[in-house]
Order: C-alpha cells, then structure tokens, then sequence
C-alpha cells in the first residue's frame, strides 16, 4: 500500500476578521503497515510482547478505531452546510440546536474529550437542514483538538457559509487528560463559547440564547 496524502488540519474555514491559518501543504501519510508497526512499537514501550495472543489482533484493531476516532480530517466543512433552504416563509428567529453530543481527542495527550455542544445561528435568508449542524460538529471534533480551537472552528464554519445574522456556540466537556492523568480531578467541566455577529453586539440575543440552553456546566449529564 502506498502512502496518502491529507490536506494539514491547520487549513480549516476562518470566519469574517479571521485570516485563513497557514496551510503547510499536504501531510504524507504513512502506510497502515506503518502504522501498525508503531502500535506494536508501543505495546513494547509499555513493556508488553506484540505478539502474545492477547495482543497480537491489537494493532489491527487500533488502527481501525483511529479511522473512525479521526475521521473528521476526511470531512469538508463547507461541503455540509452546502444546501440550503431559502423557502421558510420569513422565519428570522433563533435556530438552536442543543445537547449534541461530541467525542473529540486531545492534542497534547491524546486522550478523549467527551461532552455536548450547543449551537444557534440567526437565519438572514437560508437555514441548513439541523442534522448538518450536528453533522459539523462531529467533522471538527473528530480530530486532534483543542476545545477552544473546536468552538472557534464549528462557529466560524457557520458564519462564513450561512453568512446568519449570528452564530453562537457553547461547549461544556471533560477531558480525560484531567482525569485519568496529572492532576486526576473528577467532575470538571470546562465550557467554551464564541459568539459572533447579534449573539456578540446584542445582549438581549445572548441571553435568550444561554436561557435556551440553561446554565453551560451545571446540568447533570
């Protein structure tokens, strides 16, 4: 099997003000040979043989669930929120849609971050059909992120394509590299929002909208 080539995550959709980041051109993937060899390379690090019977599918099996943990990288954005619908009879009010559920890895340590997003945007003439908002959510946190990063990312993607009135997003996770390592804290939530457009210049806009969603992190999951 030959090596694949992937756009570099760095080239993503930048909202109005925000320039495009620098694209470092395509990364050369290794083969799935390769990256098999680096499981096993692994398992021997943690002290462990590749090849006893507990462990000898295992490489196999983590590169498949790589495919699947990381497979926003193969999603374009701008692809999902394409089509559109102009026939909504003047509907101008808020469109929300909350609690979608995100599992995402972090970049420094490459462990899950589990939680929910909640994402709005004022229609100026098109809406996108509400599985293509969840839908956006997941291409974003199928990667190797940060969550700042990802609520920047989701948010600046509606912006730039729906061009709305306005667009907010909340994100409220845990991260497991808080968890299960480091510090080993428990029941922390970390809650991140961008607001752009009337949730940013209209006070009223933004409190209709958190009162939609209640109060980021302290809802029960």
């Amino acid at each position: 099997m030959t090596a694949s080539k992937t756009p570099h995550a760095d080239n993503v959709l930048r909202g109005p003000g925000h320039p495009a980041e620098t694209n470092h051109g395509e990364i050369e993937r290794p083969t799935r040979a390769e990256a098999e060899e680096a499981v096993r390379t692994l398992i021997r690090w943690a002290g462990d043989d590749p090849l006893r019977e507990g462990l000898v599918g295992t490489p196999d099996r983590v590169v498949r669930s790589y495919e699947e943990f990381f497979a926003g990288y193969a999603i374009d954005p701008e692809e999902i929120l394409a089509r559109t619908f102009e026939e909504t009879d003047g509907y101008d009010e808020m469109v929300v849609l909350r609690d979608i559920r995100l599992e995402s890895y972090c970049e420094h340590h490459m462990v899950p971050i589990i939680g929910k997003a909640h994402v709005a945007y004022l229609p100026r003439q098109r809406v996108v059909g509400i599985s293509k908002l969840a839908r956006l959510v997941e291409a974003y946190a199928k990667r190797l992120q940060i969550q700042e990063k990802m609520t920047a990312q989701i948010a600046n993607a509606i912006d730039q394509v729906l061009q709305p009135e306005g667009v907010a997003v909340v994100i409220e996770a845990q991260h497991q590299c808080m968890t299960t390592r480091g510090v080993h804290k428990t029941g922390v939530t970390m809650v991140t929002s961008r607001m752009l457009g009337a949730f940013r210049s209209d006070p009223s806009t933004r409190r209709e909208f958190l009162s939609m969603i209640g109060n980021p992190g302290s809802r029960a999951e």
